[in-house]
């Protein structure tokens, strides 16, 4: 089939969890199937990674859109439209034109849009629409204001008015497409919920099982806690960081003097820059994921958000690194608790469970060797890629 993917993002380096996961499937895909690639991109550097894209796509086009977020224009545009922040700032008048000229010149037997807020460049047509959506995110955006300090109180009133535009948005996209892909069954009964008797499929995330399960690195001598590897874009990373930062590492600290806490992920030391500096407390970047993956002893990450599925999670169970989380943080992973993964919510016990691990390397052992065999069986990206074929057969079908 010949398919017309959009994606907010270019999806290399495959950095953020979305990067990840659409490049992942773009690789599989490719064996089958002729993909014509468009994406935006915040900054000139990134057009240099076409080139390998276009190992995979038949062609890749890219659209600048703003390079920082919260500028005056994408305020004042937000403020008086009914659109969503969101989706004005990812908006591309140049995209939307490219978009409507490629259509006309081009066949596409389905459009495969991944995330909501790039349908406003898709126009009125007659070929076949696949919305993924990777997570809920009004959900995500109204636990992020919910969860404002007090003295932002005067704030949350502004910002709620925007959410109840994203929520607005994003069910009409839902409505706009023929069939919809959520990344966990949670996602999908949620969505279900708000379109009902619209067909929802689930393309779940995965892994790259041999790139991760390579052995390049040694661990650490000293107990080492990971979080990560996170994009600190992500405001439900930085939320699960500070947690971590500020009320459960003292604890796991007091009961392990030697162990130290390694936070990585992307651009990690701007978000967390008041917490630098702290005794045992590593805030960095690094090239290789991998790294942080073999030479930590166990992945904590106390999120409080649900929605999509962490790709962070299968690469440290890839990699054979027990994992301790809450219930939300491991929404969209067919994961048992106490056998492939550790599974808290009040978080005096995410650090007790933390503590044991690090002072049971036998237990450690068990829960990663677990949760390794976990993702080599079902979480692979070429099962992920086969169940979006799977969808892309339906929606030809039933249009047809």
């Amino acid at each position: 089939m010949k398919i017309l993917m959009l994606t907010p993002y270019l999806p290399y380096p495959p950095i953020s969890g979305g990067q990840v996961r659409s490049y992942n499937l773009i690789k599989n895909l490719a064996k089958e199937h002729e993909i014509t690639l468009f994406s935006l991109v915040k900054d000139e550097v990134e057009k240099k990674y076409t080139k390998e894209l276009e190992k995979y796509c038949q062609k890749v086009a890219v659209f600048n859109r703003s390079q920082r977020p919260w500028t005056i224009k994408n305020i004042l545009k937000t403020g008086f439209s009914r659109h969503p922040f969101l989706v004005v700032r990812n908006f591309s008048p140049q995209e939307k034109a490219f978009v409507e000229e490629e259509l006309k010149r081009e066949k596409y037997d389905i459009i495969h849009a991944e995330n909501f807020y790039v349908m406003p460049h898709l126009p009125v047509t007659e070929i076949p629409i696949l919305l993924t959506e990777q997570t809920i995110l009004y959900r995500v955006y109204q636990h992020y204001v919910e969860s404002l300090p007090w003295y932002l109180f005067w704030l949350r009133p502004i910002l709620m008015i925007d959410i109840m535009k994203l929520r607005k948005e994003e069910v009409f996209y839902w409505q706009a497409a023929d069939y919809l892909a959520a990344v966990s069954e949670e996602d999908q009964a949620h969505i279900s919920s708000l379109v009902p008797n619209k067909k929802i499929g689930v393309v779940p995330n995965g892994v790259d099982f041999q790139y991760y399960d390579q052995k390049i690195y040694r661990k650490n001598k000293e107990p080492t806690v990971l979080f990560g590897a996170a994009d600190f874009h992500w405001m439900q990373n930085i939320e699960g960081a500070k947690i971590l930062l500020s009320k459960i590492w003292p604890l796991i600290k007091a009961q392990t003097s030697s162990a130290k806490l390694w936070i990585v992920g992307k651009i990690a030391p701007e978000a967390l820059a008041s917490y630098r500096g702290q005794k045992g407390v590593v805030i960095q970047e690094i090239k290789d994921n991998r790294e942080a993956y073999q030479r930590a002893w166990v992945l904590l990450a106390p999120m409080r958000s649900g929605g999509g599925s962490r790709t962070k999670f299968f690469e440290a169970m890839a990699s054979g690194l027990p994992v301790v989380t809450t219930p939300e943080g491991i929404e969209g992973i067919p994961a048992r608790d106490k056998i492939e993964v550790l599974v808290e919510d009040d978080l005096r016990a995410l650090a007790k469970e933390t503590i044991k691990i690090l002072k049971d390397p036998k237990r450690a052992k068990e829960i990663g060797q677990s949760g390794k065999e976990l993702v080599r069986n079902q979480c692979d990206w070429s099962v992920s890629a086969g169940r979006l074929k799977d969808l892309y057969e339906k929606i030809k079908k039933v249009r047809h």
